[in-house]
């Protein structure tokens, strides 16, 4: 079965993994495992996670905009940090352009809630810094927790913090659902199965002093993408 990714020109192909090879998926720039997408003429390949990431979310860690899947970099430096775990980034990733706001995929999927072997207790993702841990070091890897970045925390015991890429490698696709209720499981096309209502938008709220403004996905999309009219990417 082939299967089209709105990012490559040629058709995927379906591939299981064997044991020992060294693919690197061209979205998360990980190594492969399972069953992947793959273009064996350009050595193109998606872990099934990547190739089925819905086009668009609306994510909590930024809920004025919709986050766009980009399949490159927005900036002249063809690399990004990403907002989620201070690590750079240059293959896919959920932006805002508007906002310079830049996610993993992995990252944007991180699980609200997770456990881990080395604490008795549920830790509990944070995405901002106004209660994240201060002048903490991670209690995993020892090394320091910038608050700037997402943390998993302990809510029973204080100042227990530690590194989203030390607390877990598990995500969760199709995590966030639309304003309209609609899921953004993706389908077969790397899209979500249920597009927005029309007058569902983004919305920058007025309380800092600034206009309004109001984006569809489409028309995000369309600025990211520099281009006057996105429909054929979607």
């Amino acid at each position: 079965m082939e299967y089209k990714h709105f990012s490559h020109e040629h058709n995927l192909s379906m591939y299981q993994v064997q044991p020992g090879q060294q693919l690197r998926c061209s979205g998360c720039d990980k190594f492969c495992d399972k069953t992947i997408y793959a273009c064996w003429q350009c050595n193109f390949f998606l872990h099934e996670h990547c190739g089925n990431a819905t086009r668009y979310i609306k994510h909590p860690f930024h809920s004025s905009h919709y986050l766009i899947l980009s399949p490159y970099p927005t900036y002249p430096s063809n690399c990004f940090l990403c907002n989620a775990c201070g690590t750079n980034g240059s293959r896919f990733s959920y932006c805002c352009a508007l906002c310079e706001v830049d996610l993993h995929v992995n990252c944007a999927f991180l699980p609200p809630k997770v456990a881990h072997k080395a604490h008795p207790h549920e830790l509990v993702l944070n995405h901002t810094s106004e209660t994240g841990v201060q002048n903490q070091v991670c209690k995993m890897c020892r090394k320091p927790l910038d608050s700037k970045h997402w943390s998993y925390e302990c809510l029973v015991c204080a100042n227990y913090g530690v590194h989203t890429l030390c607390a877990t490698n598990e995500i969760k696709m199709g995590l966030y659902q639309m304003d309209d209720g609609s899921d953004t499981e993706p389908s077969d096309q790397g899209a979500p199965t249920t597009q927005p209502a029309a007058a569902s938008t983004a919305q920058q709220g007025p309380s800092d002093g600034q206009a309004q403004v109001e984006l569809t996905p489409i028309e995000a999309l369309a600025i990211l993408m520099g281009l006057s009219n996105a429909s054929s990417y979607v």
